[in-house]
């Protein structure tokens, strides 16, 4: 198994100059909580309603990671800056994303919301599923009165890639 290369840049550099906010965006998600991430990880917002493992972007094969049900229509391709070029990946969704602008000290972790735990799930034997949140789980938090997943994209992105 290859060794995760991480970031070259500090967490910190994510957020901007006006008093400590982070421009996050919000990624809608079926059966779990809709997804945050930092908007400068964004590369491009593409509509695409084919379901597909892999999107061509800027003549790069991109691995795709869907966050749609089976029977779902997929409307969206959202790009996403990798660790690599090669670590690159796309989410795959139907809805609007938004783009909000949040100060760190509004962003609390909080457990995952009931309604989204698999109490059948041994979470020391969870292998990296695309169906099973807790394989892909950073943390969850709550931005105002709303739990947002915040998904680990290295181990999404090396996963879909290492195949």
């Amino acid at each position: 198994m290859k060794q995760i290369l991480k970031h070259s840049f500090e967490a910190v550099s994510l957020l901007t100059t006006t008093n400590g906010t982070l421009d996050v965006t919000i990624i809608p998600a079926f059966d779990q909580p809709d997804w945050v991430i930092p908007s400068s990880l964004v590369l491009s917002v593409d509509d695409y309603n084919e379901r597909t493992s892999t999107y061509t972007w800027q003549q790069q094969e991109v691995a795709v990671f869907s966050l749609l049900a089976q029977d779902m229509t997929a409307e969206k391709m959202i790009v996403l800056e990798g660790n690599t070029t090669e670590h690159r990946l796309a989410l795959q969704t139907a809805g609007e994303l938004r783009q909000l602008q949040v100060r760190i000290s509004e962003v609390k972790d909080v457990e995952m919301p009931e309604q989204f735990k698999d109490k059948n799930i041994d979470k020391a034997a969870i292998a990296f599923q695309e169906n099973v949140v807790l394989s892909y789980l950073f943390q969850t938090v709550m931005i105002g009165d709303t739990a947002y997943l915040v998904p680990d994209l290295d181990k999404i992105a090396h996963h879909l890639v290492d195949l």
